[in-house]
Order: C-alpha cells, then sequence, then structure tokens
C-alpha cells in the first residue's frame, strides 16, 4: 500500500522515487583531508599543492597531486606567494591600478579593503568575506556563503555602506570583485578603485593579517 502511495505522488510531482527518498551523502574522508588542508595552510599559506600532497603524505594519507589540487580549488584557497595569475580574474572584467603604494593612510574610511577566505565548520565549509578599514583595522561588514558568487559580496558591500563609505576600497583581481555589479557599485558612489597588482599578495596585507589571526584564534 505505501508502495502504491509513494508512486503516485511521485508521478504527480514528477519526480523518481529514487529522488524523493535520496539523501545527500556526505564525504567523510574528504572533509578530513580539506581539514588537514586547511590546518597547514594557516601555518604556511605558501604552500601549493605539491608540497600539500606531500604534507598528506607524510600524515599517512594516500592521495595524488591531482585530488589535492581539486580539494584545494574547491575551498577556494591557493599558495600565497608572487607568480603570475594569482588572482583568476575574468579577462572580460575591467582592471584597476593599485592606488594605495607610498599612501599615508591616516584616517577611518580613507581606505576600505576586502578579501574572501575558507573557512572550515563541523560539516563542511563556507566562504567569508570581510570589509576592513585599513587605518583603524575595524571589520565593518562580513558576509558567508557556500559558493564563490558575487551575490554575498554584494551584500557585504551594501550592509558596509550603511556604516560609512571610504574614499579608496581595495580588492584583489578576483572576478566577484572586478565583476560589473561590484565596481559599478563602488564607482556610483564616488570611491576610487584600487586593484591589487597582479602576483603581488602582499598589496592587501592587512587583511591577510586578519585570516592569520582568525584562524589560529
Amino acid at each position: 500500500m505505501k508502495k502504491n502511495i509513494g508512486l503516485t505522488v511521485a508521478e504527480l510531482l514528477g519526480l523518481s522515487r529514487a529522488a524523493i527518498y535520496y539523501k545527500p551523502a556526505v564525504d567523510t574522508y574528504e572533509l578530513e583531508l580539506m581539514r588537514l588542508i586547511d590546518e597547514q595552510y594557516t601555518i604556511t599559506p605558501f604552500y601549493g599543492s605539491r608540497k600539500m600532497t606531500e604534507v598528506l603524505r607524510e600524515k599517512n594519507h594516500t592521495v595524488n597531486r591531482k585530488r589535492v589540487q581539486g580539494l584545494m580549488r574547491k575551498m577556494g584557497i591557493e599558495a600565497i606567494y608572487p607568480k603570475p595569475q594569482l588572482s583568476k580574474m575574468n579577462p572580460e572584467h575591467k582592471k584597476y591600478p593599485y592606488l594605495l603604494r607610498g599612501l599615508d593612510i591616516t584616517k577611518s574610511n580613507q581606505v576600505w579593503g576586502t578579501d574572501i577566505t575558507y573557512i572550515r565548520i563541523f560539516k563542511g565549509w563556507v566562504y567569508l568575506v570581510v570589509i576592513m578599514d585599513w587605518y583603524s583595522r575595524y571589520i565593518v561588514s562580513w558576509e558567508l556563503s557556500t559558493s564563490l558568487e558575487v551575490d554575498f559580496c554584494m551584500k557585504a558591500l551594501a550592509n558596509a555602506f550603511i556604516i560609512g563609505k571610504p574614499e579608496i576600497f581595495n580588492t584583489d583581481q578576483g572576478s566577484q570583485f572586478t565583476s560589473d555589479s561590484f565596481t559599478a557599485t563602488l564607482d556610483k558612489n564616488g570611491i576610487q578603485i584600487s586593484m591589487d597588482g597582479k602576483g603581488r599578495c602582499m598589496d592587501n596585507i592587512f587583511t591577510e593579517r586578519l585570516w592569520r589571526s582568525l584562524k589560529y584564534e
């Protein structure tokens, strides 16, 4: 009897029975590998997939570099050191110059900076974006997301504007920050746009320090 009802409901919804009873599986081993990668990355953010593979093998995990590269890509992390194409910029998006070299930052709301990092949670991961005032080191706004779409960055920006607006807004060349929606919002509000130089992670040093403090503590 229950079987017939199940089939009837499935037919009414236009779904297969498998779709109704399917429960997504959590790959606990993959989460364990990601936990180890995240812990090592917090200590040595300059480790790339090759070195990270060695670390995992030393911990008796049989993994190849391709799998580690895939996990790091899924986590949205990449080795921090000068190299070509450090940020994944959309070639169709406009690139802006770095405006902060030699600039004396003397007051709040003079320069804001933003960045995204991976945060490990109990059963999975999320992405955290923060907007920081570079003078006071105050976190003006932050948002969490399960994906790297631009939406959560736009929400963080909208919430930040409730508090104030900077003269200069600095980002990396990631596709979220070079998107038309993000840059147009800054431009509409009369904010100068500054972007880190390609392969120059230290241009955003204050936010990088925040990630280390956040993950250690």
